[in-house]
């Protein structure tokens, strides 16, 4: 995939967080941004939730599809697709050294740089939480997730089109984990007598 196409764009949003910067409001928002992306990490606040999710009966089924979620996401986005597509990060990228400094707000990731991993397993989770069809706790997952993807290019180390196409890379896992999880679910309930999705 020939990314030089998208630099266009993705230099434009880094110019318009840069400016951010100079605007001296950095050092209230900073803090909030690297608290929120290091939420990400490794996934585990959305690990986090899926297990407690599935410790309650009522909320098992949702657990479980949001599990299914990150598994498809950690398979087909940081262990396929990254590989495939070998895209440097934004500090790594010899052209972008000229006219920004990193600015050291988090370690700089040692893998390559697309699609987003934060934003995937983000997008990933609410689209699991979908399947709950609670709206007033989608929505500000969603939200949640869309600042997880904000961070990433506000801390350099993703470019814009790493994170749209984050998002929507974890919606369609989200989405296939809904339509596995709803097959396994129900052949685990018609199939044996376990009482664990009843």
């Amino acid at each position: 995939m020939d990314f030089s196409v998208f630099l266009g764009l993705d230099k434009a949003v880094f110019q318009w967080v840069e400016r951010i910067f100079d605007l001296g409001i950095s050092s209230v928002i900073t803090p909030i941004m690297k608290f929120v992306t290091t939420l990400g990490d490794d996934g585990i606040i959305w690990i986090a939730l899926a297990v407690v999710l599935m410790i309650f009966k009522k909320t098992r089924k949702v657990g479980f599809v949001m599990g299914g979620a990150l598994i498809c996401m950690l398979l087909c986005n940081n262990i396929v697709l990254k590989n495939l597509f070998a895209r440097p990060r934004p500090f790594n990228l010899p052209e972008w050294q000229d006219w920004f400094v990193f600015p050291e707000i988090v370690h700089r990731p040692s893998s390559f740089s697309f699609p987003s991993g934060h934003t995937s397993s983000a997008f990933a989770a609410a689209t699991a939480l979908a399947y709950s069809k609670k709206w007033g706790a989608i929505i500000p997952v969603y939200l949640f997730a869309a600042l997880m993807g904000f961070t990433r290019i506000y801390v350099h180390v993703h470019y814009f089109t790493d994170v749209l196409f984050g998002a929507l890379l974890g919606i369609v896992y989200g989405i296939i984990a809904i339509v596995i999880c709803r097959f396994v679910i129900k052949l685990i309930n018609d199939k044996t007598k376990l009482n664990i999705f009843r």
